[in-house]
């Protein structure tokens, strides 16, 4: 029998923790996370939230910044409505108990960073932890309200829609999920749902992204008929860690700021001959240089060298990375760091109104798994949490304006015609080779050839996959799989569509920007 809930928000990150608080006085809430439910990707915002907060900022500044880092592809009414939203939000975050890091003088009482692509001091933050921070104490306001169940352990495998159990309306009714600890399929009704699922980043062989940021979202709504936009836009961070057991790791651009120096593995400087401010070139044109020289060399990463900065001045400006470094054996302030870009940010996703809503009634999208219009084709810094919380809000408002669905008997989970599965190692092996050859062929440079050969290899794992989908027992790892190389087909198809470089995207076939700038959109 189907659990039933006013609302089911499918994600633990910062946009649907926001929605949750904003319904729970209202509406019982039934919030699914596929672990704990700090393990989102909200938590490892190092940078902060942008927002106009003193008399020498302005909201035409904050939306003209954003329009030029989204390379002129941003909605300008999203844009302005997201600006004047923020200072709205930030009250509300230091009302719940946020500690954001003070000012040391000034009228304003707190630090205000600024970060590439911002002209003016607009970052407000907790030191260099401000996702964790944030989470943290809504976290504790989640787990107290009795209004809010809390699913953890549980992966959404499918929604469940009108179209799929036959019905004449084609809304959203909830979804099937996976409880991992006994393997269990539940059915979850609700009157709205939304996704709240995040990026995609482990589709691709190197990422900061956390182990759930698989794409479920995305891949959901996608199958369930929603429109999805801009997948091709995908921000790669220039420097992660590469260590072959550790977890992915950010080494902060403040390193190159400080005098940091990329290498190739014989100590040449490479930087130089990509852009004539060599370390200091923005995030993605160094990016591309180091995806250069590794394709061109056959390397597995380059280096980061700060060893000729006292090591006094290295373990005082960057004491998190020194130790976490020295941990896996590198001394920084002795050795160079190694280094590979690594998938950031999920720029596209399912398109979404003001409101949040997609295409397919009841069902709403937020934070990194849907396309607001904010980022267009390259995310301005900080301003991807300041989404969570402006769609978080605007779509519980939404929802608190909807009476009661008409929910039909959903059915249960059919698993009488499937077995347990004989040999898990294909899921490991299909999983390996898809995040390498989408590293390889579409990753930072992009061509014709290498995406037509990446959808070729997509195709077919998708047959491979379908069919170990209908003959076994679903399990985590495979719901997960068969959400990234969904995720990672709209990613090629909407890359192959764009013939220009703009934003993210770039093309060695097609280098140059058109006048007009659209956006990709799919359509199932």
């Amino acid at each position: 029998m189907a659990s039933r809930y006013d609302v089911l928000i499918i994600g633990s990150g910062l946009a649907g923790y926001t929605l949750a608080l904003h319904l729970a006085e209202h509406r019982k809430i039934g919030l699914v996370t596929k672990k704990q439910l700090a393990d989102g990707a909200s938590s490892w915002a190092q940078g902060g939230i942008a927002a106009v907060l003193t008399g020498e900022d302005t909201i035409e500044s904050h939306v003209r910044d954003t329009q030029i880092a989204g390379a002129d592809l941003c909605d300008e009414t999203v844009l302005k409505h997201v600006a004047e939203q923020a200072r709205g939000c930030i009250d509300w975050l230091i009302a719940q108990g946020v500690p954001f890091t003070a000012a040391d003088h000034g009228e304003f009482p707190y630090h205000l960073t600024r970060e590439g692509g911002h002209t003016h001091r607009r970052i407000i933050h907790v030191a260099d932890a401000t996702g964790l921070a944030v989470q943290t104490a809504l976290e504790a306001k989640i787990r107290a309200h009795s209004n809010i169940v809390v699913l953890d352990h549980h992966i959404a495998v499918d929604l469940i829609t009108g179209a799929k159990l036959g019905s004449s309306e084609n809304r959203c009714y909830g979804c099937y999920a996976l409880d991992t600890r006994d393997a269990h399929v539940k059915t979850l009704a609700a009157d709205q749902v939304v996704l709240a699922t995040g990026g995609a980043g482990k589709v691709y062989l190197y990422t900061t992204n956390p182990d759930t940021s698989t794409g479920d979202g995305i891949a959901m709504g996608w199958r369930a008929g929603c429109r999805v936009a801009d997948m091709e836009f995908i921000q790669f961070h220039p420097t992660c860690l590469y260590h072959a057991h550790a977890k992915p790791f950010l080494i902060s651009e403040a390193v190159r700021g400080e005098g940091g120096l990329l290498r190739l593995p014989d100590g040449t400087r490479f930087m130089l001959a990509h852009d004539q401010r060599a370390e200091l070139a923005p995030r993605d044109i160094v990016a591309r240089a180091i995806d250069f020289e590794m394709k061109k060399r056959g390397l597995d990463c380059v280096y980061l060298d700060i060893t000729h900065k006292p090591a006094s001045f290295v373990m005082e400006h960057f004491p998190n990375i020194y130790e976490y470094c020295k941990g896996l054996g590198i001394d920084i302030t002795r050795q160079p760091i190694p280094v590979v870009p690594a998938a950031h940010y999920t720029c596209g996703g399912i398109m979404t109104d003001l409101r949040a809503r997609t295409d397919l009634p009841g069902l709403y999208a937020v934070g990194e798994c849907a396309s607001t219009g904010l980022h267009g084709a390259n995310r301005l810094a900080s301003n991807s949490l300041l989404e969570c919380l402006v769609f978080g809000m605007a779509a519980a408002e939404d929802i608190l304006k909807q009476g009661p669905a008409s929910i039909p008997a959903l059915p249960e989970w059919d698993e009488s015609r499937v077995s347990d599965a004989d040999e898990e190692v294909v899921i490991a092996h299909n999983w390996d080779e898809l995040r390498r050859f989408m590293w390889d062929y579409v990753g930072i440079v992009r061509t014709k050839k290498r995406l037509e050969r990446a959808l070729h290899r997509i195709k077919l794992l998708q047959q491979e996959i379908d069919e170990y989908y209908s003959a076994f027992r679903i399990t985590n790892d495979l719901l997960e799989l068969r959400n990234l190389v969904q995720t990672a087909e709209l990613i090629v198809r909407s890359a192959m569509m764009r013939h220009e470089s703009r934003g993210l995207h770039f093309s060695r076939d097609f280098p140059d920007m058109l006048p007009e700038a659209r956006h990709t959109v799919l359509v199932r």
